[in-house]
């Protein structure tokens, strides 16, 4: 018997993770900063 919830990695990793924060401007602004970590 399947789990209903199966979730979409390829689908999350689009949404969230470090490719997605490229298109807004967060790691822009953390390297402007100059973090040491950018995305988790």
């Amino acid at each position: 018997m399947k789990r209903t919830y199966q979730p979409n990695n390829h689908r999350k990793s689009k949404k969230m993770g470090f490719m997605a924060r490229i298109k807004t401007n967060i790691i822009k602004r953390r390297r402007k900063k100059g973090r040491k970590v950018l995305s988790r």
